[in-house]
């Protein structure tokens, strides 16, 4: 079942996405500066593109930078004056990303910022930073809660906040597991479901990264 997933993925990005240099060379350099290969897919990466287009997003928050390939997707929804700040623990990544969002032609619109993402996060919420457009969290899973109670602080009302990995083949679903992912998954659902300001639902995926899900919110107010 897998293999056929992975091979609709495959169908979806040759019918629908076509060829793209840019991105292609962003995976190429991320498997050579040795990062490891858990960027969104392609569908994945145009299907956050196009939040960000029916956002009308002009300011963009990424939680997790890896190597730069869903900072290339979302940049790319930006107007020409736009910004985008991605969040990275890893000084390596965070340099890799920089040489892949220059490649692009969007280094301009792009911040990298290195450090601990709850740190930077909490810094970034007291010097009154934002508000965001759209916030995108895909990061260490046990700081999910972390992260959506910042993202809150910084989304403007009616911005979006999205969320991926919140399915882990189904394992939420097992109260049981010792998973620290799985159980900081399991929190982000309760923190999310107890929150007034938010209107949420969570979609399953399945495809090249197997069985697993995106949750998407919205800040209420708009």
């Amino acid at each position: 079942m897998t293999q056929d997933w992975a091979a609709v993925d495959g169908y979806i990005a040759g019918k629908l996405l076509g060829n793209d240099p840019v991105l292609e060379g962003a995976l190429a350099a991320n498997a050579a500066g040795g990062l490891p290969p858990i960027d969104v897919s392609a569908a994945q990466g145009r299907m956050l593109e196009l939040f960000a287009r029916m956002s009308g997003a002009r300011r963009i928050l990424e939680v997790g930078t890896l190597g730069g390939y869903s900072t290339i997707w979302l940049a790319r929804a930006l107007p020409a004056d736009g910004q985008l700040v991605t969040l990275e623990l890893e000084p390596h990544h965070a340099e890799v990303a920089r040489v892949n969002l220059a490649r692009a032609g969007i280094g301009d619109r792009c911040e990298v910022r290195v450090g601990s993402a709850v740190d930077t996060l909490a810094a970034m919420v007291a010097a009154g930073e934002g508000p965001f457009d759209l916030v995108f969290i895909d990061a260490d899973k046990p700081s999910n809660v972390a992260y959506l109670e910042a993202a809150l602080a910084l989304t403007r009302p009616g911005g979006m906040i999205l969320v991926d990995n919140v399915i882990r083949e189904g394992n939420i679903l097992d109260p049981d597991n010792a998973d620290p992912r799985v159980i900081g998954t399991r929190a982000l659902f309760d923190a999310v479901s107890a929150e007034p300001r938010l209107d949420a639902t969570a979609i399953q995926t399945v495809g090249d990264k197997g069985w697993d899900g995106f949750l998407m919110a919205m800040v209420r107010g708009g």
